[in-house]
């Protein structure tokens, strides 16, 4: 398996990323936007979803482009970093038109970090701005672990974060993958170093240490707390492909999540996923490349997601990996 130049979502040509969060608040937000609106849909699995403007990617809902997707911490709260995006891409002049208004396609998802220390006693919602921050932000090189929507997230066990992946197709197409970790489970086996994800490592991107039998049990949970979790994501891929084929593409990224964390898809998880595609190259084989850009895509986000517990830094209200086993 090749990986792309940056082994990240940016991988995709066309598309950008942004990051903003506040180390008081303990949250963030991350943002993927591209020159030109793109193609997108989405997938949820999780029991416990929160989400704005994801009805409209339905393939058989009217708009057939977006301007940027959101992941953010915050809960509900953090649904108001999108506002913050539309209103920095209608100042750029971006949107869909209307009226002789533009409006931004800014559809969000959110993950629960309210409970991870951080000040949360604010008076009015800091979340547009760092949507506006992210955004303005946004560029080809990424940073992984405690940054963005990832950086208080937490999993069972130890810190979650954010992570990314690409890998470069035989026929010509790059896939990538960008996650904000905060699960109900865990990404690594048994309290140990090695991540179910793994079998699908590349090189030794999360530490080469290879799989572990898993020990007998139950795995680790945040069951104790339940409504703080979910793993939130975007995959994408320069191919040609409509409303349609990217929710084919999202539903079997969904796998990736379920290779990378256990348990996974829980009635305490919101686990979502968004699908992107920028049309840039097409499909020779309709059905089979739509087949691998699937898989493609569930095993690039189970590398991202071990490569966000990995790259994750320490902030003193959970153990990360690299203290625990680095």
């Amino acid at each position: 398996m090749r990986t792309g130049p940056r082994n990240a979502l940016t991988d995709v040509a066309g598309l950008l990323v942004g990051q903003a969060h506040d180390a008081v608040l303990r949250s963030g937000v991350t943002v993927v936007t591209a020159e030109a609106p793109f193609a997108a849909s989405v997938a949820v699995t999780g029991g416990a979803p929160g989400t704005r403007e994801t009805e409209l990617l339905a393939p058989d809902k009217m708009v057939q482009g977006v301007d940027a997707l959101v992941l953010s911490g915050g809960s509900a709260f953090g649904l108001d970093a999108a506002s913050g995006v539309a209103e920095g891409l209608r100042a750029m002049g971006r949107g869909f038109e209307a009226a002789g208004q533009r409006v931004p396609i800014v559809p969000a998802a959110i993950l629960f970090d309210l409970g991870n220390g951080g000040d949360k006693g604010w008076s009015a919602n800091p979340y547009a701005a760092l949507g506006r921050a992210a955004l303005e932000a946004a560029g080809s090189e990424l940073v992984e672990g405690s940054h963005g929507a990832g950086f208080g997230a937490t999993t069972a066990d130890l810190r979650g974060g954010l992570g990314t992946a690409s890998v470069m197709l035989e026929s010509g197409h790059t896939v990538g993958a960008l996650v904000a970790v905060n699960a109900v489970g865990s990404a690594c086996i048994g309290g140990g170093p090695h991540f179910w994800a793994a079998p699908w490592e590349v090189g030794a991107e999360f530490g080469g240490l290879g799989p572990a039998m898993p020990p007998p049990g139950p795995p680790p949970t945040k069951l104790a707390r339940p409504g703080e979790a979910t793993t939130i994501a975007v995959v994408a891929t320069d191919a040609i492909l409509d409303k349609a084929g990217c929710l084919r593409m999202a539903v079997a990224a969904q796998d990736g999540i379920a290779r990378a964390l256990l348990p996974a898809h829980t009635p305490l998880d919101g686990d979502l996923v968004f699908a992107a595609a920028t049309g840039a190259r097409p499909l020779a084989e309709p059905v089979t490349d739509a087949l691998w850009l699937g898989h493609a895509a569930a095993v690039c986000l189970a590398r991202a997601i071990a490569r966000a517990v990995y790259h994750a830094a320490p902030n003193g209200s959970q153990p990360c990996w690299q203290e625990r086993f680095g």
